[in-house]
């Protein structure tokens, strides 16, 4: 059936849409991933030119982007619209399909249809210590106040997530840990943790043979399936709108299994079930590896460039002026010191999603570094020195260039090379605003429990920081007098 409303589709797009570009986003883990993917189909299908952002973070990132463009739909679920985003406008208290339509359109947002499944939270424990606690329902919890618990980032604190869940049940347990969704796994089959937050579409609750405690209170609210679109991606409407209906729970995680479970590629498994006969993106490992390379280093540059020609002028006034050096030295401190997850989504109002913010943050990140080594070089010089030169009549800006700069450039190099090492690897976090490198294939490999994956950006970040290290050694030795290297 959808592939024949699809040939339809096909048949009646204008020919306009050949060159429309459709950026649509995913969230972080697989079953987005894997409807971004059937996205994709339905827009190429459709003479679009879609653009698929892969593992775009939590909720907050993809709803942002969505508003401000940067994105043109993304997969959701309507427990997550009425509690979080939706949340301080009353959301909680919409009832029905209808009634939460009309509020995202009240914002210029669009919603489909449910596709057929209920992706809803639930607890999870293995069966052994469900068995030996007699743990049925999460009210059974009360009873256990030792139990540990790991919780998605998300839902520790979501409206709908561990809170509220505390609350509602009264549970006393303090021993909670926030970890990667896809890690919990780990913990919770190697007993570091008794309990997990699951998607009841989760593939590894069938491997590991999960018991799923009954919510014998009702907490958690219906997570319909949705996708949510703004006008620009009115060529997908046609084709979102057949797939009403046609995804079960067991479908939609025998999809997630494909993926995480055997190893089939998310546009694989979107093709084969939108019955298309099409060559998907496989892209070799080389290839990838060349790609994200690029993204990784024109992140690193960009940034480390433009910290080095804004921080050196600082350091040097901050020398000069120790009154002001004090200050600049504190702002630097205060930007190093901002969690560096939470200083990329603080530049997402401010630029969006993609390269500019990671690069923004980037920047910050590696001013202290280099403004703090140019004042501790040039304050460190001893005074006879200064005092020689000014016997010389040298100007300020002679004596800088000519004597300063030079005896003080092993510390300044110093403090360069450190900023390059702390920008390669915290670039690597880029990739949750998809800004590509080397993070993408360890976020991925995270997600899909591949420790390759996550070797083939580890690995190469570690040696692009070997690298940079070692080509800022050879520009020592280039404008560091032989004389004053040790």
């Amino acid at each position: 059936m959808i592939a024949r409303l699809l040939l339809l589709l096909c048949l009646a797009a204008p020919a306009a849409l050949a060159e429309e570009r459709i950026v649509i986003g995913s969230k972080s883990f697989t079953e987005s991933v894997v409807l971004g993917e059937i996205l994709v189909h339905l827009g190429r299908e459709a003479g679009a030119a879609p653009e698929h952002k892969r593992g775009l973070g939590g909720t907050r990132i993809l709803w942002d982007a969505l508003l401000t463009g940067e994105i043109h739909a993304y997969p959701e679920y309507t427990g997550t619209i009425t509690h979080e985003i939706l949340a301080d406008e009353g959301g909680p208290a919409l009832t029905g399909i209808e009634a939460i339509r009309e509020a995202l359109a009240a914002k210029g947002i669009s919603m489909s249809a449910p596709l057929g499944f209920n992706n809803t939270y639930a607890i999870g424990m293995r069966p052994e210590t469900a068995e030996k606690f007699a743990i049925a329902t999460i009210s059974d919890l009360q009873r256990w106040p030792d139990l540990s618990f790991g919780f998605g980032n998300e839902f520790l604190d979501r409206g709908d997530g561990w809170p509220a869940l505390r609350e509602r049940y009264g549970l006393p347990q303090t021993d909670v840990t926030g970890l990667d969704h896809d890690l919990a796994y780990r913990g919770l089959d190697s007993g570091d943790i008794d309990a997990m937050d699951l998607y009841s579409t989760d593939a590894e609750i069938a491997y590991y043979g999960l018991a799923v405690l009954a919510d014998d209170l009702g907490h958690f609210p219906v997570y319909e399936a949705v996708i949510l679109t703004r006008p620009e991606a009115a060529a997908l409407v046609p084709g979102i709108a057949g797939l009403t209906g046609t995804i079960d729970a067991a479908t939609m995680a025998g999809l997630n299994a494909r993926v995480k479970l055997n190893g089939e590629s998310e546009s694989r498994v979107a093709a084969d079930f939108l019955a298309l006969s099409v060559e998907t993106d496989e892209e070799s490992w080389l290839s990838a590896l060349w790609r994200n390379t690029l993204d990784h280093l024109a992140l690193v540059a960009i940034s480390l460039g433009a910290a080095i020609v804004v921080a050196l002028p600082l350091g040097v006034l901050a020398a000069r002026r120790p009154r002001t050096g004090q200050l600049l030295l504190a702002a630097a401190g205060i930007a190093q010191t901002i969690p560096s997850l939470a200083l990329f989504v603080f530049m997402i109002p401010l630029l969006g999603i993609g390269g500019p913010p990671a690069i923004a943050a980037l920047f910050l990140y590696s001013l202290l570094p280099i403004i703090r080594n140019t004042h501790a070089g040039l304050t460190g010089i001893a005074p006879e020195l200064l005092e020689s030169a000014d016997a010389l009549g040298l100007t300020p800006g002679q004596r800088l260039r000519l004597i300063e700069l030079p005896l003080a450039g092993r510390t300044i190099l110093a403090g360069i090379k450190t900023s390059a090492v702390i920008n390669i690897g915290t670039a690597t976090l880029g990739a949750l605003i998809g800004a590509g490198g080397y993070g993408q294939p360890i976020l991925t490999g995270i997600r899909l429990d591949n420790t390759a994956l996550i070797l083939q950006g580890a690995i190469p970040a570690a040696l692009l920081a070997l690298a940079a290290q070692g080509a800022f050694e050879l520009v020592e030795r280039a404008v560091v007098p032989k004389g004053l290297r040790l």
